[in-house]
């Protein structure tokens, strides 16, 4: 009863006309830059910071974190019909929305992204209020060795993304560890890898290295159809209700996406990025028609979407009840909460109960507003592709270079981003998927940093990574992975070469 009272006390704060009005502004603008590719939400939150000084904590609260979940679902919506990632953490939705928009299922494909994110938003939440303080007894039994078994299963994992050969899957993963180890140690302060390019010495940046993999190198690959719609898809296709079959082959990748990503996203560090990564693998590694994912497998954007949307909402609990920012944009969110004199932790729920409960109900709230201001405008953004490319390809091509430009202010990264276009061309012509590249990028630094904090604490035994028994049962995965891995391409090849033999019999 007090839980049940707890909320309906966050509901009539959160329904007040004040924080009402700025949880829809900050609602709208987080859905309008997530569209804009580039323009994160990093840079959104920080503009719009200076505002709240003149603002009660609870609206501040409010519209910051309608930014931050806006943008998750704006994001999703250039990565379909684009193959733009608004935000990293929808690098991997690329992987079959936007194959599945070429097809003529952009409706469909959008409609599942609202869905998917409504139905992982809302399953975080509801941990958010039934599980916070297990979730943060969990989070306290993960140290350095625990943190790096877990990624590096998911590097292993990563491998999995990959359409076709798994050795160039983990080919592109080493291949993202190296790119993700670019700039300064910042354990030594030395540059590395950053051949007398001052510009390198924060690494390269993960928007330019998003766009250029992703939305340029597409642009590159289809800029002959100069001239033609952006899509194969005929015009009654352009539906936006669901394709036959789809809720019904979505359902358990939004229950296992909703899962990963409210396990990861109380992990400091982790949050939406890896989460939807590490959806996208789950769903492929279970899926009974694996060689589906990458060619429009509209599971590919239901996991990955509510898992990314999950592990947004769930963030915010070692942020506000430990004072500890999982990640840059939890950061920003500590810094407004200190501003107005508060100070998160524990006491939080006691002390500033109009507050924690306010926001907790506005993130319901606002995912409601989202729903209902996407559902309307899915036959709109679907007719985008009815864009001839010479007019579409210029326009993207300008937002990203806008978005990239904003993030440091630097045309540096603009030209970069142009570099790792053409460098995603030719992966894509040499039939290299760039998933497994972005995630070793993504997981690269923490991985080296959580393993060499794990050999100071052991003093340099090996064998802390098996003590420990959370950490003991991510590297016996990892061991089970790699065998399964090897299996499997043997087996691949063995069926290819029956058939081959078969072929030339007849």
């Amino acid at each position: 009863m007090d839980l049940f009272d707890n909320v309906l006390h966050g509901f009539s704060v959160a329904l007040q006309w004040e924080n009402l009005l700025w949880s829809l502004f900050g609602v709208f603008m987080g859905n309008m830059i997530g569209v804009l590719p580039g323009m994160g939400v990093l840079a959104a939150i920080s503009i719009l910071l200076p505002l709240t000084y003149a603002m009660t904590p609870v609206a501040a609260l409010m519209m910051l974190a309608g930014i931050y979940y806006g943008a998750q679902y704006g994001g999703g919506i250039t990565c379909i019909l684009l193959n733009l990632p608004g935000t990293p953490s929808h690098a991997v939705t690329c992987l079959d929305g936007n194959p599945l928009a070429r097809q003529g299922k952009s409706g469909s494909a959008l409609f599942m992204l609202v869905m998917a994110s409504f139905v992982g938003a809302s399953v975080g939440i509801i941990i958010m209020i039934l599980f916070s303080p297990l979730l943060v007894e969990v989070a306290f039994q993960f140290g350095p060795a625990e943190y790096f078994s877990m990624m590096m299963l998911g590097l292993f994992a990563g491998a999995t993304l990959a359409k076709g050969s798994a050795i160039k899957g983990i080919a592109m993963v080493f291949l993202g560890l190296l790119l993700g180890v670019v700039g300064t140690d910042v354990n030594t302060g030395t540059i590395r890898y950053g051949f007398g390019v001052i510009e390198l010495s924060d690494g390269i940046p993960l928007v330019a290295l998003a766009m250029g993999l992703f939305g340029l190198a597409d642009f590159f690959a289809n800029v002959n159809r100069i001239g033609k719609a952006t899509t194969v898809g005929d015009g009654p296709k352009m539906s936006v209700r669901p394709e036959p079959g789809d809720i019904k082959k979505s359902a358990m990748p939004i229950a296992r996406g909703s899962a990963i990503g409210a396990v990861l996203g109380i992990l400091p560090g982790t949050g939406a990025t890896i989460a939807s990564f590490m959806s996208y693998a789950v769903e492929k590694r279970v899926s009974k028609t694996p060689k589906r994912f990458g060619n429009g497998a509209i599971e590919g954007v239901a996991g990955p979407e509510a898992a990314n949307n999950s592990a947004a909402q769930t963030s915010f609990i070692p942020t506000m009840s430990l004072g500890i920012p999982g990640d840059s944009v939890m950061a920003l969110m500590l810094g407004a909460l200190i501003i107005h004199g508060i100070q998160p932790g524990p006491q939080m729920v006691t002390e500033h109960a109009d507050l924690f409960w306010g926001l907790i109900a506005s993130f319901w709230i606002g995912n409601i507003m989202l729903v209902v201001m996407n559902l309307p405008l899915i036959g709109m953004w679907a007719r985008l592709l009815k864009v001839p490319y010479k007019y579409l390809f210029p326009s993207a091509l300008f937002f990203v270079c806008v978005g990239v430009y904003s993030t440091n202010n630097n045309l540096f990264d603009v030209g970069m981003v142009l570099v790792l276009g053409l460098v995603g061309y030719l992966f894509l012509k040499l039939r290299f998927s760039p998933a497994p590249l972005l995630l070793g990028f993504v997981l690269g630094p923490m991985v080296e940093e959580n393993f060499r904090r794990a050999l100071l604490l052991s003093r340099g035994s090996m064998n802390v990574f098996i003590d420990r028994p959370i950490s003991a049962g991510f590297v016996y995965a990892i061991l089970a992975l790699a065998i399964w891995l090897v299996y499997s391409t043997v087996r691949n090849r063995k069926r290819v070469r029956e058939l081959e033999r078969a072929q030339a019999g007849a």
